[in-house]
């Protein structure tokens, strides 16, 4: 029996491939680029028969049509109308039958109303399951998210996932693996854990959907608060037909600085390289998001309409990127700058910087005089804790939330290390903001100081 996951860089998702005997194999919720999935088959001398999906994904395009167009493999997905483009619908607790092994669809809607896991029973186990697809339904040590279909039901989608996991998931016996669609940093679920394995008996110690009645599900789910990137609409719209190929709309080309500098009246530039390297010298009105954070944050400066020119550290990172925002569904990248900001400023052309400040120098510029802190981090992370005093919106939102700040305010952004931090302070640059500090570290480092925090409801 052969197995794999396989984890998409900064999304969190995790696609499978599972050898189902006779040298039949079957794909879980596959991504937009789909050379892995193929090369893994070829390796293992394995021929891809179906392709499962358990939910229409919200936070990453399908690579399902492309894949089966290669393969010839068969797309299964549940009988709900929001799968719109597969070759067999399986009613729950139907059977479909994979070389040797044996696979059950068990209908487990909450985090979605469509939503569908899959319960694996290899020849060699008969009647004992051996692991469970569960999609977004039941995560390691968290559950989805119930507000996406709509944020009006989410205490109801809560009740009904809550359901959904005791009823069809747990029944299937403590040995149970679990193989979720997403691990840690994924915006589909909250504190999903950052250990990849689990079984339901580990889950059913640990998980919280265990521990705490019905209603005492519904009521943390309707106080969870989770950002919902824009792009998700979109992913919603494209997966209901199985996702796109590859864009292969425009050539990617790497553009000297004098082109780049004319390029950039049609699009918008984002800036990949560390926010520490961005603070010391930019390119004007360029956005900040780092490599990693790409797909997370990607999509919440661009759409699928946005023309997007890249600054990369180095040429060796143009298919990581590229290939970064391809899967959140944008394809519109023309290309880099040649050289990189070195090349930019030998050229004379303009350049920009942001402060940087340590959390110690922070706090006493908080003691010492009138400076605002501005906390970027999401809500459920500033509940929790955050620095006495300090504004808060979430880096997302932040955009069409912009302070109602004087633009020459002193301003110190932050979040846990310094990231986000580093793409909220280019947007209130570009929003005019003259004087923003990026406390690099973090309220890591603040803690690491033991400097004063406090939660939602202390003050005053």
């Amino acid at each position: 029996m052969f197995f794999k996951r396989m984890k998409a860089s900064g999304l969190g998702q995790n696609s499978y491939l599972l050898g189902c005997g006779e040298g039949l194999a079957v794909v879980v919720d596959p991504r937009r680029d789909i050379d892995e999935y193929l090369e893994l088959a070829r390796r293992n001398d394995l021929s891809i028969a179906y392709i499962l999906e358990t939910h229409r994904q919200e936070d990453f395009e399908f690579g399902s049509r492309t894949l089966a167009a290669m393969t010839g493999a068969r797309i299964v997905t549940g009988t709900h109308e929001l799968f719109g483009h597969s070759d067999v619908k399986l009613a729950d607790e139907k059977e479909l039958k994979a070389g040797t092994t044996r696979i059950v669809a068990l209908a487990t809607p909450g985090h979605t109303p469509e939503s569908v896991s899959y319960a694996v029973y290899p020849q060699d186990t008969k009647d004992k399951c051996w692991g469970v697809f569960t999609g977004d339904a039941l995560f390691v040590s968290e559950t989805g998210r119930t507000d996406l279909p709509d944020p009006d039901q989410t205490g109801e989608n809560a009740g009904i996932l809550y359901d959904s996991i005791h009823q069809k998931i747990a029944p299937l016996g403590d040995q149970t693996l679990l193989f979720p669609a997403h691990g840690s940093g994924s915006a589909c679920g909250g504190n999903i854990s950052k250990r990849d394995d689990s079984t339901l008996g580990i889950e059913k110690e640990t998980n919280l959907v265990f521990k705490v009645s019905r209603m005492e599900f519904v009521d943390h789910k309707v106080a969870e608060k989770l950002p919902r990137p824009p792009y998700f609409s979109h992913m919603e719209r494209v997966n209901l037909m199985g996702g796109r190929p590859p864009g292969l709309s425009a050539e990617f080309r790497v553009f000297q600085p004098g082109e780049f500098r004319e390029k950039m009246k049609d699009t918008i530039v984002i800036d990949c390289r560390s926010p520490d390297a961005f603070a010391a010298a930019h390119i004007p009105l360029s956005y900040n998001i780092w490599l990693k954070g790409l797909p997370a944050f990607g999509g919440w400066v661009a759409d699928e309409h946005t023309t997007i020119l890249l600054v990369l550290d180095e040429p060796g990172h143009i298919q990581e990127a590229v290939t970064s925002l391809s899967r959140i569904g944008i394809d519109r990248v023309e290309g880099m700058l040649a050289g990189g900001v070195e090349a930019w400023r030998e050229q004379g052309l303009p350049i920009y910087g942001l402060g940087t400040i340590s959390a110690e120098e922070c706090a006493n510029w908080i003691q010492d005089r009138k400076t605002n802190v501005l906390d970027v981090r999401d809500d459920n992370e500033w509940a929790k804790e955050h620095i006495p005093g300090a504004l808060h919106t979430f880096v997302g939102h932040l955009e069409d939330s912009i302070p109602q700040l004087p633009k020459d305010s002193e301003l110190v952004v932050h979040c846990s290390v310094g990231h986000r931090a580093g793409l909220a302070a280019s947007i209130l640059e570009r929003n005019g903001f003259s004087k923003v500090y990026n406390m690099l570290g973090g309220l890591c480092a603040w803690k690491a100081l033991d400097l004063p925090l406090e939660k939602t409801g202390d003050a005053g």
